[in-house]
């Protein structure tokens, strides 16, 4: 690029060519040659010296001066000199420590090695600066929807042309079954524009739920606009999809205006996607009938809603329980993703004989705990006092406002509880010693002595134990099993943990036991 004899006008037109070529700021490619010229000085003069080049922006006049500091103490002779050598030399009584004497040097003929070294400088701050630029043009775009040309596959992977940089669709980003070729136009969701030291990587995916978002936000107008609001999405690429919405405007049917005339703004959604079948739900606040809605087609009899632990039980008939699991547990799954609610689904009969033993378990806690009747136990219950801890608390005069309890018996069953509690935590204690527990998990910050006695019983008995665990494998979750979503126990579930106290929980032996 620098060659002998290099016209200083030309020298400004290679500037102008290269800049717009790159899109790359013409100041940035000056100093890169100012650079290439200083590295190609230091070699003619000795690279002890200190040498600026500078090339002036509207003649292309190239001037090279040496920089000598003024000091108290020379260490290097070539870029330095005492104030006494100064003022002598340059016969200026005004230098000080600190100050700078700029000296021309003459102009220089650029041989083979120097001009190679000098290119290669300038080709080195090129292809940075133009790596710079093509990620910042993209930084910009993660979260749009980018299209390009199908450029080559590999082991799974697509490799799309975008015009100024290529993208990748990884295997598992890609919706399953479709077939995409090589020349194809291809959209895909840009969820990632990744900087790394051979340059900018850009990911893209078909299958993330904001691909699905985004479609909506370009095909319908209310959404753009922001009348419609997009509250959540829930995918199984190429299969089925859940969309929640919402419009501020009472005037305006959100689910009408996402289907649009006919289907017609929908069905090209639908298209875009392999063909997965889109479910539109309008959200409201009120969760029963969101989630009653995001079930359909099944008719929901009842829902409970557990805020404590994110989770919702469904109550329905029998023959509604294929509708609201759905094919190998899709519906319900979606569903789950959609509202961010645990949906386990019962039937009628399955409520009522797990509430009839609910009933039973604590009556016979009561008789067993407290030394009453069965009679007396279920009354109990019945009335809202479903645990010893419930009757401890309790004051006489709360008890004895329930029919055939006076105030004496109130105060003795108060007292009997008080006793039972007492016993049963000198059990405990005992158990954990027998159980032959690690101090450490024993002394893991929120794990009760209730707790830490079910863990010993599952042979989870060292910090490392609990530390491997997963939340589920805590608080319970689901497998499928022939297609059908079944739900597992977990072995802390009787303390209603949430997902995120069981996660602290794994995540706090975790940082002592690896740290």
């Amino acid at each position: 690029m620098l060659n002998r004899g290099l016209d200083k006008l030309e020298l400004l037109r290679i500037v102008d060519a290269v800049a717009n070529e790159k899109s790359i700021d013409k100041e940035l490619i000056i100093s890169s040659m100012e650079s290439a010229i200083e590295r190609a000085a230091l070699t003619k003069f000795g690279n002890d010296n200190k040498i600026k080049a500078i090339i002036d922006k509207e003649t292309g006049e190239i001037s090279i001066k040496k920089i000598i500091e003024v000091v108290e103490t020379v260490e290097n002779s070539s870029s330095e000199i005492t104030v006494d050598q100064a003022k002598k030399i340059y016969k200026n009584q005004e230098y000080k420590i600190g100050d700078q004497i700029t000296e021309n040097l003459p102009q220089i003929d650029f041989g083979r090695i120097a001009a190679q070294s000098a290119k290669q400088v300038i080709s080195s701050r090129v292809r940075e600066a133009e790596k710079t630029r093509q990620y910042n043009d993209f930084i910009d775009k993660q979260g749009q929807i980018l299209s390009g040309i199908i450029k080559r596959l590999e082991y799974g992977n697509v490799i799309v042309d975008l015009g100024k940089s290529e993208a990748v669709i990884k295997k598992d980003e890609l919706i399953p079954r479709e077939i995409l070729k090589t020349g194809d136009r291809v959209k895909a969701y840009c969820y990632e524009v990744r900087k790394e030291l051979k340059g900018h990587q850009i990911f893209l995916s078909r299958a993330h739920p904001q691909f699905l978002s985004r479609l909506f936000f370009q095909e319908v107008p209310e959404i753009y606009e922001g009348i419609i609001e997009i509250k959540s999405v829930a995918r199984d690429p190429g299969s089925r999809a859940k969309i929640c919405v919402f419009s501020k405007d009472n005037s305006i049917d959100p689910v009408g205006a996402c289907v649009g005339m006919r289907g017609s703004r929908v069905q090209t959604i639908v298209n875009e996607l392999n063909g997965e079948k889109i479910d539109i739900i309008k959200w409201t606040e009120d969760l029963p009938s969101l989630i009653s809605e995001s079930l359909s087609p099944a008719e929901i009899q009842k829902v409970l809603i557990h805020q404590d632990n994110k989770r919702i039980e469904v109550i329905l008939t029998e023959e509604n329980l294929s509708k609201a699991i759905g094919r190998r547990g899709q519906n319900v799954r979606l569903a789950s993703k959609l509202t961010n609610y645990e949906i386990d689904i019962l039937t009628d009969k399955e409520d009522s004989d797990r509430r009839q033993s609910e009933f039973k378990e604590k009556s016979e806690n009561l008789i067993r705990n407290l030394e009453v009747d069965e009679t007396l136990g279920q009354l109990l219950v019945s009335e809202g006092f479903q645990t010893t801890e419930d009757i401890s608390q309790s004051k006489p005069e709360d008890i004895s406002k329930i029919e055939g309890i006076d105030e004496e018996t109130a105060k003795e069953l108060i007292e009997r509880s008080k006793e039972s509690l007492v016993k049963e935590q000198e059990e405990i204690i005992k158990k954990l010693k027998e159980l032959g527990l690690e101090e450490s998990l024993m002394n893991l910050k929120g794990l009760t002595q209730g707790m830490l006695v079910i863990l010993g019983q599952k042979n989870i008995k060292k910090l490392s134990d609990f530390a491997d665990l997963s939340s589920d494998e805590l608080i319970g979750g689901y497998d499928e099993i022939k297609g059908k979503k079944i739900r597992f126990s977990g072995y802390l579930e009787e303390f209603s943990l949430t997902k995120d106290e069981a996660d602290q929980l794994i995540m706090a032996a975790r940082d002592i036991v690896y740290k």
